[in-house]
């Protein structure tokens, strides 16, 4: 029989906790809760997650503080919860390595299509996501082992990459020298279209453009298209 995952939800409503608890457990996800930062340490010293759910707005330490943290523990998922209009909490949020948002007030149902998708792209062999037989792909001296989920710089040294920069890498690395826009790319990350003011794919970008020590003001592999989005500009080799 499949596991069910296991989440922690981080949110100081109390209601929003018991809701989503009941209807995360009836979609066959386990869900451990806690209301503040301080709880929110504790269960994670004493549980073993596949994902949490983080309620940005938090009394005491805040959200971000608490994901900063757990990004020095982890390279767990972090779906965020953020206040309706708060842009640059989310675009903090994005930048600290959270591989989703959703904005409240919130449709369970789609929190729990963002969780799948999440956990989907943490946990599916990445291999199966090229083609046959491509175990690796080599660009600009760097390498990356799909079939490992890890980049090596050109020293071989592995660079650390969260679920959703690596996904952002795979997508540009299978389209080289292709012009890809933002909306493209959050269709093929995320499977929706970007708002207006929509800026995830240019934090994921810098993001990963500080990984491969691509200078953001003269970026040289991933390239800014004035008016059309990001081109990956090098040759890349399957092996």
């Amino acid at each position: 029989m499949e596991q069910m995952p296991h989440i922690l939800v981080v949110d100081d409503d109390r209601e929003i906790r018991d809701l989503l608890a009941r209807f995360l457990e009836k979609h066959r996800i386990r869900v451990s809760a806690a209301r503040d930062a301080k709880e929110a340490r504790r269960a994670w010293l004493n549980g073993h997650y596949q994902l949490v759910v983080l309620d940005l707005m938090l009394p005491g330490e805040s959200g971000l503080d608490l994901a900063r943290w757990m990004r020095t523990q982890s390279d767990i998922p972090i779906v965020m919860l953020t206040a309706m209009g708060e842009e640059t909490d989310r675009i903090i949020g994005l930048e600290l390595g959270a591989d989703d948002y959703v904005p409240k007030p919130f449709n369970p149902r789609e929190l729990l299509a963002r969780i799948r998708a999440v956990l989907r792209r943490a946990g599916e062999p990445a291999s199966s996501r090229t083609e046959p037989g491509s175990r690796s792909f080599r660009f600009a001296g760097w390498t990356l082992e799909p079939a490992r989920r890890r980049l090596l710089n050109p020293d071989e040294v592995e660079v650390p990459l969260t679920g959703g920069e690596y996904d952002l890498l795979l997508a540009l690395l299978e389209r080289p020298n292709r012009v890809l826009t933002r909306d493209m790319l959050l269709d093929l990350l995320r499977g929706r279209q970007a708002g207006p003011f929509d800026r995830a794919i240019d934090v994921a970008i810098s993001r990963l453009r500080r990984k491969l020590e691509d200078d953001g003001r003269n970026a040289q592999l991933i390239k800014t298209v004035r008016g059309g989005g990001y081109v990956l500009a090098a040759t890349v080799e399957r092996a």
